[in-house]
């Protein structure tokens, strides 16, 4: 287990250009296995989650090529779908989330796909209903083994349907799409989440031959081909840590530009930050983000207290409810932060309470937060990293705070933030890591 010491106050300057989308990527590799061919990917983030996966294609016979730092070469031509029974698979594929996407593609190519429960995030229960129900209704038999804990879904042939998702899960429509890609006949999929990450795979897969109509709409149109063929695919930055860098920005009074940030692929983001007072000005493909001594929250346009809560896309990301809260305890003004998809995602905040933020917990979902207008610093304290995004949340709290912080666990940081520690420290930041046992 890993520590961040932090040696808070800086103000940081300077540019910074975020890694490739941690949640496209999960998505991306697993469409690997739907060719035999080579598909080369661009702008794949150094990160545990990422390299997890990675290490489970080449456990199944992918051949893996990195060119350089940011690009692979995938072909899967020589799947050892045996390997789906074994305990080395039940073990890797237990410990990542992203890993029930491979599920998809090998029930599409090979007629059977297998996975055991997936770990990852503690931040509340993550059905997978979805998913194997999808499967389901293109033919697929499902068969839960409780005592195991595996999932297993098996079909001969898969034929297009008529989908209703029972919710616009991300992963879920990943993984629906990819089944649907090769089978015979339409399928319609809707109440598709519709996530740039969903419109980046569906290009790949119509650059890889597939038919796909609707993309960047909640309802897609799949028509099945027989055989999808190689490509080379770049990936959008990832959205999350661009959110990250404008909070840390705000919150340590620093002067930042965030190169290549995708702004036409942002959605509601920079708009949501703007709400909390925060000027964000969109340089062509760039971000900056000026040096602000102070923020102000607006209210609705009735007087009434901000509510700032998560919606599936277009709506506000989940993943950066715990930046803006974090961001809102220096602001002038008050906001009711509403995280409505995960029950413990707010739990962290008894961390920012003790570094002086102003912080109501009303329930598991939903915290008022009165901004303090950074008359009280927060004040340095040690604590330890719950899941990646409030990882990254008590990070820029103590990058802002007067004083030594220490953050324990921050595996869970290196799972979503590819050398976060160095590229901050190149802008200016005091983070020193430390491994301990």
């Amino acid at each position: 287990m890993g520590i961040f010491e932090i040696k808070g106050g800086k103000k940081l300057s300077g540019e910074i250009t975020p890694q490739g989308a941690k949640n496209e990527a999960l998505q991306i590799l697993c469409a690997v296995l739907l060719t035999p061919e080579k598909v080369t990917i661009n702008k794949i983030p150094d990160i545990r989650d990422v390299n997890k996966l990675i290490d489970l294609l080449g456990s199944l016979g992918v051949k893996v090529n990195r060119v350089s730092d940011e690009t692979y070469e995938f072909t899967a031509d020589d799947i050892n779908i045996d390997y789906l029974n074994s305990d080395e698979f039940k073990e890797k594929g237990s410990g990542l989330r992203g890993s029930i996407m491979i599920v998809g593609p090998l029930l599409a190519r090979f007629g059977k796909g297998y996975i055991p429960k997936p770990g990852g995030d503690k931040i509340g229960r993550r059905r997978l209903d979805t998913h194997f129900i999808g499967f389901q209704k293109l033919g697929a038999t499902f068969h839960y083994d409780d005592k195991s804990n595996f999932y297993r879904a098996e079909a001969k042939n898969l034929k297009g349907t008529y989908i209703m998702l029972d919710e616009a899960s991300v992963t879920g429509t990943a993984n629906v799409i990819m089944a649907a890609c090769m089978a015979k006949g339409k399928t319609t999929i809707y109440n598709a989440a519709c996530e740039p990450y969903i419109q980046q795979l569906c290009k790949m897969i119509v650059s890889m031959g597939g038919k796909i109509e609707g993309i960047g709409s909640n309802m897609l149109h799949i028509e099945g081909v027989e055989y999808l063929g190689g490509c080379e695919h770049t990936m959008l930055p990832d959205m999350i840590e661009v959110g990250s860098i404008i909070g840390l920005a705000a919150m340590t009074e620093s002067s930042l530009t965030i190169k290549d940030a995708g702004y036409n692929h942002l959605g509601v983001i920079p708009d949501v930050f703007r709400k909390l007072g925060i000027i964000v000005e969109q340089k062509g493909n760039d971000i900056f983000v000026p040096s602000q001594a102070e923020y102000e929250i607006d209210k609705f346009i009735d007087g009434s207290i901000l509510t700032i809560a998560d919606a599936p896309w277009p709506g506000f990301t989940p993943d950066l409810l715990s930046i803006i809260l974090v961001v809102a305890t220096q602001a002038r003004g008050s906001v009711l932060v509403h995280q409505k998809m995960f029950e413990s995602r707010l739990f962290f905040v008894d961390k920012l309470i003790d570094m002086g933020a102003q912080i109501i917990l009303c329930d598991p979902h939903r915290a008022t937060v009165i901004g303090l207008n950074r008359q009280y610093p927060l004040k340095a304290i040690e604590m330890t990293s719950p899941d990646i995004r409030a990882g990254v949340s008590l990070l820029i709290a103590a990058l802002s705070a007067e004083g030594t912080s220490v953050i324990h666990n921050i595996e869970q940081i290196d799972r979503g933030y590819q050398y976060f520690d160095k590229r901050l420290n190149n802008l200016g930041a005091d983070i020193i890591r430390h491994k301990h046992n």
